[in-house]
């Protein structure tokens, strides 16, 4: 039987649903909850679907999860944390990666939001900055001790250089609290349910710590991917000046912003103070500051987008104790994080280790150690390619020591001016090869 057409109002009715179809789909993801080891479920065939613009998810700021925080059996109940980060990228959708990886129970957050800063720095949101996030459609996710999950995307205009406020409120006792101890970036607590004050008046408490947040994503087409600074102190920064974002990887994120012919990728800085390449381990937690074999999957393979990597490790391996005194262990172990990375077809960039000559408890066999790891990175035996960190921090007149006007005054962390040179140093051009080794 032939059947009438539709009316006019009928077809505007099933239009107007299909492009609400649409809409919905391209800011619809999954809320991967990860493995033990806290990357997040990125599985192809469960990723979210991607949004209708044209672009690509892509790290544009990350901090590596290092450790529990002390004192924090209980959390934070009943508190907001407002946690201020800086972007390398802009884009037109964010979402956010929350961790409980040192947690010793399922972390339940209540209410969690995302928001332009109004200033550099303070706990305001911009007008019409603040959204609200969700977890799979919820405003409420429960996170299990030692995983990540991921938010659910929010469309919010993200410029680069910028400060983003990433709002948590928990109101059940739930730690150990997963943190980020060098943040060098002042962030706000505050009582009670904040998460949505776009004025910061109520965030009266101040942290150098970062909580719970590991990762903001943005979807953008403005760039090709990301680069990820594997380090320990030096790339975390922890001699920079306070919320001046000085960093070195600051500085390398400005290069590949503004520079001719330098490729447009997210700077992702996974840098843990303390960090050693073999050993893991930090003060009365074995578990605390993962070693960078150990924690290699969760803080680079598994960020998004992905496309280079520079490894700044291995100052540590010497100074901290048990001390490695033999150069080629120490090799072999950067060795081993390069063919890992190969495996993902990633180009990898490899510093000397810089001086500390004059540092409280070195001496002439360290220095050694220095020398014999400096010797095996520069033979090319090691790394795709080289960045020659210690050639420039160190004194002409006295190579075991840093250039004065580098040295923060401890012997061993560059300042601000010593970060600068760092990224300068640095050829962004091999930031864009392929892999030379055969996958």
């Amino acid at each position: 039987m032939n059947r009438p057409p539709p009316s006019r109002g009928a077809a505007h009715a099933l239009l107007a649903a299909l492009v609400a179809l649409v809409v919905a789909a391209s800011v619809a993801i999954f809320t991967g909850v990860g493995g033990a080891d806290g990357t997040a479920d990125q599985e192809p065939s469960r990723r979210p679907a991607a949004p209708a613009a044209a672009g690509r998810w892509i790290g544009s700021w990350s901090a590596s999860p290092a450790a529990a925080e002390p004192g924090t059996a209980r959390g934070y109940p009943g508190r907001s944390i407002r946690n201020v980060v800086h972007t390398t990228l802009a884009g037109g959708m964010a979402r956010v990666q929350l961790s409980n990886l040192f947690g010793g129970a399922p972390l339940t957050v209540d209410h969690a939001s995302l928001a332009l800063a109004a200033a550099p720095g303070g706990p305001a949101a911009a007008p019409d900055g603040m959204r609200e996030l969700t977890f799979g459609g919820e405003r409420s996710v429960t996170v299990p001790a030692g995983r990540a999950t991921y938010s659910d995307p929010v469309r919010l205009p993200v410029d680069a250089p910028a400060d983003l406020l990433i709002s948590t409120y928990v109101s059940r006792p739930a730690g150990p609290v997963t943190i980020h101890p060098h943040a060098r970036q002042v962030s706000y607590l505050a009582p009670g349910d904040r998460t949505l004050d776009a004025g910061g008046a109520a965030f009266t408490a101040k942290s150098l710590y970062w909580r719970y947040v590991t990762a903001v994503d943005v979807w953008t087409a403005e760039a090709t991917g990301a680069v990820v600074a594997l380090g320990d102190s030096i790339t975390d920064g922890v001699s920079a000046t306070i919320g001046a974002d000085h960093r070195w990887t600051d500085f390398l994120a400005d290069r590949l912003r503004t520079e001719r012919g330098a490729p447009r990728l997210g700077v992702l800085n996974e840098g843990i103070s303390g960090n050693r390449v073999l050993l893991g381990g930090m003060g009365s937690s074995a578990s605390n500051n993962p070693s960078a074999l150990d924690r290699f999957d969760r803080d680079v393979l598994s960020r998004t987008g992905v496309r280079a990597l520079v490894v700044e490790l291995g100052v540590n391996d010497i100074l901290r104790s048990p001390r490695q005194t033999d150069p080629a262990r120490i090799a072999a172990g950067l060795r081993t994080l390069v063919e890992r990375a190969h495996t993902r077809g990633l180009r990898v960039t490899g510093a000397t280790l810089s001086p500390f000559g004059g540092r409280t408890g070195t001496g002439p066999d360290q220095e050694l150690v220095r020398r014999g790891v400096n010797a095996e990175i520069r033979s090319g035996r090691v790394f795709d390619d080289v960045v020659d960190f210690d050639r420039t921090l160190r004194d002409p007149a006295d190579p075991q020591r840093l250039l004065p006007a580098y040295d923060c005054g401890d012997h061993l962390h560059p300042n601000d001016a010593g970060y600068l040179a760092m990224a300068r140093t640095l050829d962004v051009g091999v930031l864009k090869g392929e892999v030379r080794a055969a996958l």
